[in-house]
């Protein structure tokens, strides 16, 4: 089948990010024999005209459409970013009658209410290399979907739930020509997303990352990653972004990358998330002779109660040894803080900045109210506290902001920050 791919994300939140997720799904999709063609939105200009050349050019039987964003998580400006894909899915149907499906990190975490929102033909819950091709292939032997894993239909949900991929490595890595892109835009490097494991075991109190990705690590071989990273090397790319949940665990997996990365010796840069805990000084030093010139460090909070309460398995001068020893090997840090979450008060907030400030990290995110998503402790928090009633389905944002912290807490934020030009919220 003709499969035409579209990364509908276009936001620059952080960074320009590149669609690997999508890019792997169109891995997939070639090596199962069919043609596919990925639009990435993000790096072009007039995303009508885009949409009305690939249509025209392609005729595509079937378009995927990536939805990686619901909102951009701002408390004070939020942001429903899924209007932009409503207006993809209208040009899609206004060129062609072929089904459009969606997938993609964000649809994943709504994927009735975004199916419905959208009024696109299904969707695809959890990871989509296989659970794509499973759907190309019953489609072209016209058989039905409706027993597919993970498969939504309009105001229909799946006998059974999305399957998670046992062995990465039995679906390739996307190489550059995949991507299509080049290795600057504007000037300056593209950070190459990389994802070496799925999962994350840390259950922290707010994330959505278990809904999406599971609760147990995946790996995928060391080989196949260096092998990628040389094709990209090659191809002209040097900076890449590992976007591992926790580079650092399991501890024995990072040390073995960054030791066949130095034996590799290409000359890239890279950056990674680290979790504060498990991380000594030998696996900071080969990060740092692997190429590694910046981490963010997502410790959230600075007070020991706040962090029981998020469930983080880390201590406060946990953090403070593990930027010491990242700043002696000149990689880069940049912390985040989560504040007004359940248990926040006037003093665990000013623990934290005075943390933050004792810590002295090269930049530093603050956010102010944390968003609440389906299938977490913190709706369960938030549904007991009356912050949410069962009539609010969490699609369009969300906020939990304790007690008695409004607008004493924002008035404070704006202070610290203007004393600290390295910190933004």
């Amino acid at each position: 089948m003709r499969v035409l791919l579209i990364s509908s994300n276009t936001e620059l939140i952080n960074m320009p990010v590149l669609p690997m997720g999508l890019a792997s799904v169109a891995a997939a999709t070639k090596k199962a024999g069919h043609e596919a063609k990925l639009l990435n939105l993000m790096l072009h200009g007039n995303s009508q005209e885009l949409i009305e050349e690939a249509i025209q050019n392609f005729h595509p039987e079937l378009i995927g459409v990536s939805v990686r964003n619901i909102d951009d998580q701002s408390r004070q400006n939020p942001r429903f970013l899924l209007e932009p894909v409503k207006e993809v899915i209208t040009s899609c149907r206004s060129l062609s009658s072929a089904p459009i499906v969606l997938g993609g990190a964000g649809y994943t975490i709504f994927p009735q209410r975004v199916l419905d929102y959208l009024g696109a033909d299904m969707g695809i819950q959890g990871e989509g290399e296989q659970a794509f091709v499973r759907l190309l292939e019953c489609l072209q032997q016209k058989a039905d979907v409706a027993d597919l894993p993970g498969l939504f239909l309009p105001g229909k949900s799946p006998k059974r739930s999305g399957e998670l991929i046992r062995k990465l490595d039995a679906f390739p890595l996307p190489g550059p020509d995949q991507l299509s892109c080049l290795p600057t835009v504007n000037g300056q490097p593209i950070w190459v997303p990389l994802q070496t494991r799925r999962g994350c075991p840390m259950q922290c109190s707010y994330c959505s990352t278990p809904a999406i990705e599971g609760k147990i690590i995946r790996q995928r071989s060391i080989a196949s990653v260096v092998k990628a990273i040389s094709e990209y090397f090659e191809a002209g790319f040097s900076h890449f972004y590992f976007v591992d949940n926790t580079f650092n665990l399991p501890a024995t997996y990072a040390k073995a990358l960054c030791d066949h990365l130095i034996a590799s010796n290409l000359e890239i840069r890279w950056r990674c998330i680290l979790y504060p805990r498990v991380l000594d000084e030998a696996l900071i030093e080969k990060m740092a002779r692997a190429g590694c010139v910046e981490v963010a460090l997502g410790f959230e909070s600075g007070s020991p109660k706040i962090l029981r309460s998020m469930n983080k398995k880390f201590l406060p001068e946990e953090v403070q040894d593990i930027a010491q020893l990242l700043q002696q090997y000149k990689i880069n840090r940049m912390g985040f803080l989560l504040l007004g979450g359940p248990g926040e008060s006037k003093e665990t907030v000013l623990e934290s900045l005075s943390f933050a400030e004792a810590v002295n990290l090269e930049s530093m995110k603050i956010t102010m109210g944390i968003r609440v998503y389906p299938c977490t402790p913190l709706q369960q928090t938030a549904m007991r506290e009356g912050v949410l009633t069962p009539a609010n389905n969490l699609l369009f944002p969300t906020f939990f902001l304790a007690k008695g912290l409004e607008p004493w807490l924002q008035d404070t934020l704006n202070r610290w920050m203007k004393c600290h030009p390295n910190w933004h919220g």
